[in-house]
């Protein structure tokens, strides 16, 4: 004769029951759900800098004239969307001085200051040979749309003008961005090594006329940091 053993079922309730409670107190429990923290909101500031070449990534403007232009940008913004201000109409910049004195450090600083001070910013940034090798006409690219994309961005830094080799195509390509620029008063930051004189040499009198009369000028001096830091280490 072969004996079934059964349990009783009201036992194995109450067994399941406390061993239920157990888990729930140690926060294992069938009913908890778990919560996975959020995650943390990426600035403005942050994604700015995945798009800043490595070397600019925490540049800081640390020139009074760039610093005050900073402000009188970040004061005119309309605000936006939560309060926070947007690019307006404004002032442009001019950073010129010699090879390594720091100009691009302090654009991209620049740059890096209004996002900080919580600017809505639509922002493009371009080597002046980039611009002209970008735009070159070439099948399969409208490089007339790509131009009024850089024309009529809030703001732009338009680097190391001047550098490039010149020509009437490149002459008239950046009298046309220029010009835009200049009549929607949209700001732009500029660099060069050239001075004045030689810019207007190199760009031609229609830019160089709308440059003295859209931009402020900051003029950086000293050695070339470049050289100085490769002597030094």
């Amino acid at each position: 004769m072969t004996a079934t053993l059964t349990r009783d079922p009201h036992q194995v309730g109450r067994i399941a029951d406390r061993l239920g409670a157990i888990l729930t107190q140690r926060g294992i429990g069938p009913a908890t759900t778990t919560h996975e923290p959020p995650p943390e909101p990426v600035t403005a500031l942050e994604l700015a800098d995945a798009r800043i070449p490595a070397r600019y990534r925490r540049a800081l403007t640390d020139h009074p004239h760039i610093t005050a232009w900073v402000d009188e940008i970040a004061r005119a913004g309309r605000p936006g969307p939560a309060g926070a201000p947007g690019i307006a109409e404004g002032a442009s910049l001019l950073i010129a001085g010699p090879t390594g004195t720091g100009k691009t450090h302090q654009a991209y600083g620049a740059i890096r200051a209004l996002l900080a001070a919580g600017v809505r910013l639509r922002w493009e940034a371009v080597t002046a040979a980039d611009l002209y090798a970008r735009l070159r006409p070439r099948s399969g690219f409208d490089s007339e749309r790509e131009l009024q994309a850089l024309a009529k961005c809030p703001l732009l830094l338009l680097d190391d003008l001047g550098a490039a080799k010149n020509s009437e195509w490149t002459e008239e390509l950046t009298y046309r961005l220029i010009n835009h620029r200049y009549e929607h008063l949209r700001p732009t930051l500029i660099t060069t090594n050239l001075p004045t004189a030689d810019l207007r040499t190199a760009l031609g009198d229609r830019v160089a006329s709308r440059l003295a009369e859209m931009t402020e000028r900051v003029i950086l001096d000293g050695p070339d940091r470049r050289r100085t830091r490769h002597a030094a280490a």
